[in-house]
């Protein structure tokens, strides 16, 4: 986005219901009109008479869910008939995005309002800015999985009935980010092709500072993913959506996490959305070793006797059993079978992140083996397994991910990159 297009006048999308929170939805609107934006107003309420004339109606919502407003509330339960409003509201406001008529969308609501805006923010691509003022907001009671990387959450202080003065400075607040971001937000459309890498921080994996120099060298841009929950969800999401030319999947304790009930997990969908969208991938286990805790909560009783590394006061790991790590293994290689492009599965017999080395807290020579055992074993054709005699932060372990990649470049398995002048022409 240049100047100029920061310039412009920019659309939000405000979705509440216009039956119970039409003082708090007139004020939103305000707030944006005051400050120069466009507002389209979507009312999702299913029973109530709105006081406020939205601008996309109930009616329009339950159409974009192939259903009629009267066939919603027929379904005589609360929760079902909103679930069938999210519904149309997702597909509407994907709609409007992808016609151009809106720059962001605010949402508003207590736990019903906010189950909908998950799945509208879910909806929208990454990049777009989504803001949801929540009387849940960062609530246990939001499964991390239905979080979209990027939304925005703000509590909804004092504002569960009625405006008041706490809960004008909240929505004011959100009124002004939300526009503020749609101002400034840049679209995630590379000019070089893209190649994604997952990574544990830089302390524990450290491949990247190899790799990202090497491939921008390549005319490649380079996006690393910081796979704590969250990232590894950004990363799925920018597959999903085919930004990637390439990944190098080479941090994969999200995956042992997932499969071993931590809440530190990006879901049940990491490690397959690449393969699903057909983008090329080099994969490797890095940390996948190890079970990550909350570092602030008390070790569970079944990890007290296991090594432990305490990395800050948000995040602590123990190291898996040479059986949990085959069960870890199970689910890659499970991933990595549904993949409709080719695969290459790395291998780094000397250790798969840096607590795992001889004399470091985590290291364990047994279970390195079973977790590479098992993937030797699982990993099957067309899915390619390369063996490296080296630990995964070492040198030659970023040579051999460059080796592969430059080879599916020259068999157009990967777009060649673009060079720093032809990028500047563009």
């Amino acid at each position: 986005m240049n100047a100029h297009d920061r310039g412009a006048r920019r659309c939000i999308l405000v979705i509440g219901t216009c039956d119970t929170k039409s003082e708090e939805l007139r004020y939103i609107r305000e707030c944006l009109e005051a400050a120069g934006a466009a507002v389209l107003l979507m009312d999702v309420g299913v029973l109530g008479t709105p006081s406020l004339a939205p601008d996309l109606s109930n009616v329009e919502v339950a159409a974009a869910a192939r259903a009629t407003l009267d066939e919603v509330a027929a379904q005589g339960d609360e929760n079902l008939a909103m679930s069938r409003m999210a519904e149309g509201a997702a597909r509407l406001a994907r709609r409007l995005h992808d016609d151009g008529r809106i720059h962001g969308v605010l949402m508003l609501g207590g736990t019903m309002g906010t189950d909908l805006a998950l799945d509208v923010a879910a909806a929208l691509p990454l990049g777009v800015p989504k803001f949801v003022v929540s009387t849940v907001a960062f609530s246990h009671l939001i499964p991390p999985e239905r979080v979209s990387p990027d939304l925005t959450m703000m509590l909804w202080a004092g504002g569960l009935y009625g405006l008041n003065s706490a809960c004008r400075a909240i929505l004011g607040q959100a009124a002004g980010a939300v526009l503020g971001a749609a101002r400034m937000a840049d679209e995630v459309r590379p000019a070089r092709p893209l190649v994604g890498i997952s990574s544990l921080g830089k302390s524990c994996l450290n491949y990247m500072v190899r790799l990202k120099p090497a491939l921008e060298a390549r005319g490649y841009e380079v996006a690393v993913f910081h796979t704590t929950g969250m990232g590894g969800r950004a990363f799925e999401a920018m597959a999903a959506q085919r930004r990637f030319a390439a990944v190098m999947d080479f941090s994969l304790q999200e995956v042992s996490n997932q499969v071993h009930g931590s809440v530190v997990s990006s879901g049940a969908g990491r490690l397959t959305a690449a393969g699903r969208a057909g983008i090329p991938q080099l994969v490797a286990p890095g940390a996948a070793d190890m079970i990550d805790l909350p570092a602030w909560q008390p070790v569970p009783e079944a990890y007290r006797d296991r090594p432990l590394h305490v990395h800050n006061r948000l995040i602590a790991s123990v190291t898996a059993t040479p059986e949990e790590r085959r069960h870890t293994a199970r689910r890659i290689a499970e991933c990595l079978a549904e993949a409709g492009a080719p695969v290459t599965l790395l291998l780094p017999r000397q250790g798969v992140q840096a607590w795992d080395r001889p004399g470091e807290a985590l290291h364990d020579a047994q279970g390195l083996a079973a977790l590479l055992d098992e993937l030797r074993t699982r990993v099957a054709p067309p899915a390619q397994v390369v063996e490296v005699d080296a630990h995964i932060n070492d040198p030659l372990f970023a040579a051999t991910a460059l080796e592969r990649f430059d080879a599916w470049v020259r068999e157009g398995i990967v777009p060649r990159g673009v060079a720093l002048d032809q990028e500047l022409e563009a």
